[in-house]
């Protein structure tokens, strides 16, 4: 006890000893909680009220237009999620840094949807499904697992395989998507992608992604690829060189929406499994607001009425769209069954 007491009066004085050498002591100001579309406040106080020359602030490193020790930040730039906050102040020549942060979230609840089974096609109860798109009259589809990692094409109506290639057994295989005739597949923690040709499936090039780590779900709109990495950070990457660019941040009124697995944009918006709740997120690709959420937990109590999944990860997994005649299909790991779905909102 007495070794305990006796850290803390050192620890005492050393503050005192600092805050006497150390006269400027500073606090950032940021508001608490902050929905969507706010224009919000941030400032920076001297406390014991002595002169500095100026203050520049940062906002995820971008420096913003200030006023003295104020500056404003609009969140419908931002997006939600959570967004740094730094304050530079320059005074006696010497310049000292305060950091925060401020979480945005979506400004109203999202909308929530049932679902109607239009038609139900075969699947190979093997795939162990991470990447699903539709191309052309045909599904593409990756699995996961090494050793059982493979890159299929798979006609819808019958279930056949009719071109396929096995990644090599060090790898485990996630997302998929097609891009000018090229064939771009994810792996989970190797922090490597693969480009292949579309027709002969034979390899192309590797590339890597250091900032997101992982690869989960893959997918495009008109202007980037579209990656999760299993957070709730939705990243773009170049389409030619796959680097990654930027991201944006999934976000419902209340929470962060993390776990989000395999893409597909349709109609603009992205739609996302959220891995093991049997459920889609809906998300806005500019803000990240999380605008839907598709409840397809019956589609489980559907596949279970003819089939047993027997491992807890043998859950919904993979999301397709046929543009040209606007049918929308999803199926799970080793699911035996693809069906043709229609959202319903509630």
């Amino acid at each position: 006890m007495k070794i305990k007491a006796l850290i803390i009066v050192l620890f005492t004085s050393l503050s005192a000893i600092i805050s006497c050498n150390d006269p400027y002591i500073f606090s950032l100001e940021i508001p608490k909680k902050v929905v969507l579309n706010d224009v919000i406040t941030v400032k920076l106080f001297e406390k014991n009220k002595k002169k500095f020359e100026k203050i520049i602030f940062y906002v995820n490193g971008k420096e913003i237009a200030s006023n003295n020790n104020s500056a404003k930040i609009d969140t419908k730039i931002l997006g939600v999620g959570k967004h740094a906050i730094n304050a530079v102040v320059f005074f006696d020549g010497k310049t000292k840094k305060k950091n925060g942060f401020i979480e945005v979230f979506a400004n109203k609840k999202p909308t929530i949807y049932s679902y109607k089974i239009i038609n139900t096609y075969p699947h190979d109860t093997s795939s162990y499904t991470q990447g699903l798109e539709y191309y052309k009259g045909f599904l593409y589809e990756t699995t996961g697992r090494r050793g059982e990692s493979r890159l299929r094409k798979v006609a819808l109506k019958t279930g056949e395989v009719i071109q396929e290639i096995a990644l090599d057994k060090k790898y485990f295989g996630e997302g998929m998507t097609i891009v000018n005739d090229k064939i771009i597949w994810l792996t989970w923690e190797a922090e490597k992608g693969f480009v292949y040709d579309l027709n002969t499936f034979k390899l192309i090039k590797e590339f890597r992604y250091k900032k997101s780590k992982e690869g989960w779900g893959l997918t495009q709109n008109e202007n980037a690829l579209i990656k999760s990495d299993g957070t709730n950070k939705i990243w773009f990457l170049d389409k030619e060189t796959q680097e990654e660019l930027n991201y944006i941040q999934a976000y419902t009124y209340d929470r962060a929406v993390d776990n989000l697995n395999e893409l597909e944009v349709i109609n603009g918006k992205l739609y996302a499994n959220k891995y093991q709740k049997n459920t889609l997120v809906i998300i806005d690709l500019k803000t990240g607001m999380a605008e839907g959420l598709v409840d397809l937990r019956g589609l489980e109590k559907e596949m279970r009425k003819t089939q047993d999944l027997v491992e807890q990860d043998e859950v919904l997994n993979g999301i397709a769209f046929d543009k040209e005649n606007n049918r929308m299909f999803v199926t799970g790991k080793k699911w035996g069954k693809l069906f043709e779905i229609e959202l319903i909102a509630q």
